[in-house]
């Protein structure tokens, strides 16, 4: 069989893997992938760089949890490990910590507008507004600035390729990310360091909501509950990873 002669094969190449939660074959940008760290204790690798066995979760709440329900872990990496009682609440704070830390970099580029004045102008000058792509109000911010907001944005684009609105960061977050305080609304311009932020967004939300992953069956996901050292047959390189208040 072929997994006699790949035992060593590094799997952080491999662009499917099988979710221990669901058994189901997803693309690797879909699922997170978890080791036993040297005391065992198991470790979320998000970059996919960490050496060693591992083992591949649907990368939301719902499938993190129901693999731990499973007892999943240390069947696949066929060692005891120590699961913390808190890895979803630790792999949250590790996506939340990605995107801030994407957009403290953006906010560096200077692809960040932050405060509802600027935030608005930017929304109503045709020279800017053609460049945003995404507006942030902090969630607990008050409706009334989101609600003018949307209203802007809907008199300058006509619902038409209009900026999305992310809102699943508290003012703190965002002071720290930006280096202000009582930060409650930005503006981001295009450039990579946005769409990356953007991309980062997208998983914390699927990380929250994305629930437990019921999608139909990858033609081969019948076949057993696969770790590290069992890798698909399609391979990749690794992944690389308040100047005014609101």
């Amino acid at each position: 069989m072929l997994t006699e002669h790949i035992e060593d094969a590094d799997d952080r190449r491999a662009r499917e893997r099988l979710c221990a939660a669901t058994r189901l074959v997803r693309p690797v940008d879909t699922l997170i992938r978890l080791v036993a760290a040297p005391d065992g204790t198991l470790t979320p690798d998000l970059k996919r760089v960490l050496p060693g066995r591992g083992v591949w979760v649907t990368a939301n709440r719902a499938s993190v949890q129901e693999a731990m329900r499973k007892r999943a872990f240390a069947r696949l990496l066929k060692r005891p490990v120590e699961v913390p009682a808190d890895l979803p609440d630790i792999i949250e704070r590790l996506l939340q910590k990605a995107a801030l830390d994407m957009l403290s970099f953006a906010n560096k580029a200077g692809l960040v507008l932050s405060g509802f004045a600027k935030v608005m102008d930017a929304i109503e000058s045709e020279r800017v507004s053609q460049r945003l792509v995404a507006l942030i109000q902090a969630r607990d911010g008050a409706e009334d600035g989101g609600r003018k907001l949307a209203q802007a944005v809907k008199r300058a684009y006509w619902d038409k390729n209009a900026p999305n609105f992310i809102t699943i960061f508290d003012s703190a977050h965002l002071d720290l990310a930006l280096g202000r305080t009582n930060v409650i609304h930005a503006a981001l311009c295009a450039g990579p360091a946005v769409t990356g932020f953007l991309d980062r967004v997208a998983a914390l939300a699927f990380w929250q909501d994305g629930g437990l992953a019921s999608t139909e069956p990858h033609p081969s996901s019948e076949a057993p509950l696969q770790a590290d050292d069992e890798p698909s047959t399609q391979d990749a390189a690794p992944s690389r990873d308040g100047d005014d208040v609101s």
